[in-house]
């Protein structure tokens, strides 16, 4: 009785508040399996800025709708979303009573997939990482195939490199100004507290930032929205690690006004799928949030998460042929146990405080400030006065001598050259790991000289203060303006910190490139000095950057077309201060360089037109210009304070149309894209052989700046529901991503402390390498009434390029060849000089989980196989730069064997399995 006077009461109010529209659709929103009310679900009438959150009742009302055909939409964290076409006739309210919401099994993609897709921990390959991560929050079709099917051959939407998009929590950018991509690793193994998403794909408006043309991905960790309860969860694969434990808890909101969040994680592997790469993670979640009044809550987020993991080598295709495409030149034995030389480790604590503040019915003001400080570590060997014990160097591979020429004749075929390079061959398969028993074994024969090995690593200790204040108001019921500022204070701690001394007493800190005994020296005021473990040397240098970045956006929203109009403002400094006078560059190393200001804009734009409930256009345009990565802007930032000749802003362009079709069966979208980068500027360091006309070779850092790159494709993805338990998706995504100018070359010798300008690059018409440019997929979906699913994808992934080498492309490839005896032939020429394209390749994949209601708990049972036809592919590689003319690339080629210095590849995963098991109560 008490109920239907509570209902009849809703009712009345319904009818006496918007009496005078009679336009109200008004339900209440159940789980289907145990009839609970499903509180904070988003209820909303598609194409329009008509949104509402059911109460704690389940109930929801919508007013002010227009008459006539529409599709509302209901979605809930946990469960499958609802799309119901509806009909609203003028005079009427429409009462759809109970609606039931069933639990989404698929979910176990989104938290499950995403753990064992970590790009991001790939420092080699990095131009498309991290797509998996960055489209989890998305539910259309082709995006969630880009990141779940596609994600392992590095798949990248639009061809659009990360450090274009924005990632934030609570409103506050993840992304480093070192490089300006996110660090996904500072929150990984936090899947369920980071799943309450949303994602904006290219340039289309976010109600957080302006954000880029690679979307803008908004993490929420506000306490008060996760959905009430206890989840537990089991985790085994075979990719990066072996192994997840995980459990979350969190409160709702109680009466007294508190809520909470907890969660933890822990991964880890002796082995991954490579050899030698090992894996150690922990990670730790809370969030409490306190309701002051109707208007304020606070929220405070702690999150902590540590990773230590083993990398793996890129290799030549003469190692992959020799040892296996899972071949890893960095790790060996150490008295039996698996040691590897080059490992990452993260530890970067980041706390954030949020005030919501809803001033009234139309206005929020959400202010959050954070803080984040701790460190990233890169290993490695250094070594002086020795031979370098990398097993794949040039000179310990059988084509070092079934490639050699002596004064210009080919003697690689020669009988001692041939028993030389078999014996290489012999050599290289018994003992094609890192050797740390002769590491020791050198370093105890030099216990007075000092270690001729050790074991540094390449760390950043970086401390960020942010603070981001975001406001929207509605202006009218057709116009809402979101606005917000951002200020971040960055400083970056840059040194050698020695690791290990493998064996040795001491070990001596002076340059093995220097051409005498000043520019040998890392510090001119401390000269040879010898250092133990944990002692800085070799570079010591901060980095500070200060920003402030403001936005506005207005959206324009009507029955038949919506609009919008986005500006953005950002100032950015930034400043190198060194703390060695570096041996090398004894003027322009020590103290603070000079403050570079950057001022940048943006302005964009769309429309979305309604030819029904169901079509519409969509058309996205953006012009901006964006600062350069601190990276960039000092050349040589380890050893002095040099700025890079003609940095600039790289300007940004990009447009997309698309025709989107909606029904409760049947989804599609079409769209065409177009983006433009220009200005933008790539460093390198390398060692490179005959790079001035002397024909002499050196260790560089090579400059690449005002380089113009060109992006145009279309993409398709359609989703069909056949039956209530069947469903048939089909994705397309056709791409030419090109590099459209001759950029300039310039070369910084650190020995002879000359910078050499090679003017352009003929890179003009070369592809953008690191990611396929055609990708395809048609996938199948069977969910069972009884709470069971099975799905199979096949992918087909083609147009996937070698990254090309700047200096080979530059005059310089043709010097040096008179004096040997050679005449150019062109044909070769080009032929050497044409850019290697990948093989195309099919992936076959499947998934499937079941789950089972007990009372109030539900077991779940989550599993996949990727590539079950174990198919091997690379998913990128770059060309080595150490043969830098005509005349090398002519002898290289000479003989029969593999080059001296061919390219380096990556290789996708082969067969691979994850089964993840899970309890929620």
């Amino acid at each position: 009785m008490k109920k239907i006077l509570v209902n009849m009461l809703f009712i009345m109010q319904l009818s006496f508040c918007f009496g005078q529209t009679n336009t109200v659709v008004l339900g209440k929103i159940l789980d289907s399996k145990n009839q609970k009310p499903v509180e904070s679900a988003v209820v909303s009438i598609q194409n329009t800025n008509l949104t509402r959150l059911t109460d704690a009742n389940g109930k929801f009302y919508l007013d002010q709708i227009a008459t006539g055909k529409q599709l509302l939409f209901i979605k809930s964290e946990g469960y499958k979303d609802q799309l119901l076409q509806i009909e609203i006739i003028e005079g009427n309210i429409l009462d759809l009573g109970i609606l039931a919401l069933e639990i989404d099994l698929t979910q176990e993609k989104q938290t499950a997939l995403i753990t064992i897709s970590e790009t991001d921990l790939d420092d080699d390959n990095s131009t498309s990482e991290s797509t998996t991560s960055l489209l989890q929050s998305s539910r259309d079709a082709f995006l969630q195939a880009a990141a779940y099917n596609f994600g392992a051959a590095r798949f990248s939407v639009r061809g659009i490199d990360n450090k274009y998009s924005n990632v934030m929590i609570n409103g506050v950018s993840m992304n480093r100004v070192s490089d300006g991509r996110p660090q996904y690793s500072n929150w990984g193994g936090l899947n369920d507290a980071s799943r309450n998403q949303e994602f904006t794909n290219g340039s289309a408006p976010s109600d957080y930032a302006f954000g880029g043309i690679a979307g803008t991905q908004e993490i929420n960790t506000r306490a008060s929205i996760y959905r009430p309860g206890t989840r537990i969860s089991f985790l085994n694969t075979n990719t990066n690690y072996n192994f997840r434990a995980m459990a979350t808890t969190s409160s709702g909101m109680n009466k007294k006004g508190w809520a909470y969040v907890v969660s933890g994680s822990r991964r880890w592997a002796q082995n991954g799928y490579y050899e030698g790469t090992d894996y150690s993670a922990n990670s730790l979640f809370a969030s409490v949030e306190k309701k002051i009044n109707d208007k304020n809550s606070l929220n405070f987020t702690a999150i902590y998460a540590q990773n230590k993991r083993g990398k793996n080598s890129p290799n030549t295709a003469e190692a992959s042929d020799l040892a296996g495409i899972k071949y890893n030149s960095y790790w060996g034995l150490q008295e039996g146990k698996i040691r590897n030389s080059r490992e990452k480790k993260t530890e970067e604590p980041l706390f954030m405080l949020t005030h919501y503040w809803k001033i009234n019915s139309k206005t929020n003001l959400n202010t959050t400030i954070s803080y984040q400080m701790g460190q990233i570590g890169n290993s490695r060997l250094d070594y002086t006065k020795a031979d370098n014990p990398d097993p794949t160097y040039y000179k310990k591979l059988p084509s070092y001598y079934s490639n050699l020429f002596l004064n210009g004749v080919y003697v690689g075929e020669s009988s001692e050259n041939s028993a030389k390079a078999d014996l290489t061959k012999v050599s290289f398969l018994e003992n094609h790991q890192l050797d740390w028993k002769n590491i020791y074994k050198v370093n105890g024969q030099n216990l007075a000289n000092g270690s001729r090995f050790v074991l540094y690593e390449d760390r950043n200790d970086e401390s960020i203060a942010i603070a981001n204040s975001n406001f929207s108001t509605l202006l009218s019921d057709y116009v809402l303006m979101t606005a917000g500022a951002n200020y971040l204070y960055s400083k970056t701690k840059n040194f050698k910190n020695m690791l290990d001394l493998l064996g040795g007493s001491y070990y001596t800190d002076i340059s093995t490139f220097g051409l005498n005994e000043d520019q040998q020296q890392s510090d001119l005021n401390n000269p040879f000095r010898t250092l133990g473990v944990r002692e800085h040397y070799g570079y010591n240098y901060n980095i500070a950057v200060a920003k402030l970045e403001a936005f506005t956006q207005f959206k324009f929203i009507y029955k038949k077309i919506d609009f919008y109009l986005a500006q953005s403002f950002s100032r950015s400094a930034y400043q190198r201060e060194g703390f060695y006078k570096n041996g090398y560059y004894p003027t322009n190393s020590l103290g603070k360089s000079k403050k570079i200001n950057l001022d940048n804009f943006g302005f964009k734009g769309g429309l979305t037109y309604k030819l029904s409930g169901r079509n519409y256009i969509d058309f996205n345009a953006i012009y901006m210009t964006k600062a350069p990565n601190t990276k960039d802007v000092f050349s040589n930032s380890r050893i002095n304070n040099s700025v890079t000749d003609e940095i600039t802003n790289e300007t940004i362009k990009g447009i997309d149309l698309s025709y989107v079709f909606k029904t409760p069966r049947f989804k599609a979208r079409f769209t065409g894209y177009f983006s433009e980068i220009v200005n933008s500027t790539d460093i390198s360091f390398y060692y490179a052989d005959a790079v001035n006309s002397s024909g002499k070779g050196a260790f560089v850092s090579e400059v690449v700046t005002g380089m113009n790159k060109k992006n145009r494709g279309i993409e398709t993805g359609l989703e069909y529901q056949i039956t209530s338990t069947i469903k048939v998706t089909g994705v397309a995504a056709y791409g030419e991503y090109t590099i459209t100018n001759n950029p300039n070359v310039s070369l910084t010798d650190d020995a002879s402390s000359t910078v050499t300008n090679y003017g352009q690059a003929k890179l003009a018409g070369y592809k953008q390498a690191g990611m396929p440019q055609q990708a395809y997929s048609i996938g199948i979906e069977y969910r069972d009434p009884k709470f069971w699913w099975i799905g199979v994808n096949e992918n087909y992934l083609a147009s996937n390029y070698v990254d090309v080498s700047s200096l080979l492309r530059t005059d310089n490839f043709y010097t040096n060849v008179d004096n040997a005896g050679i005449t150019i032939n062109q044909s070769l020429a080009d032929n050497y000089l044409k850019q290697e394209k990948f093989d195309p390749f099919f992936l076959l994949n499947l998934v499937g989980g079941k789950s089972w209601r007990m009372k109030e708990k539900t077991l779940g049972l989550f599993a996949t196989v990727n590539n079950v036809l174990d198919i091997a592919y690379k998913t990128g590689g770059f060309e080595q730069s150490r043969n830098a003319t005509y005349r090398q690339e002519y002898e290289d080629h000479q003989s029969s064997g593999p080059s001296v210095f061919a390219p380096k590849y990556f290789y996708g995963y082969g067969r691979t399995y994850m089964i993840n098991i899970y309890l929620n109560f």
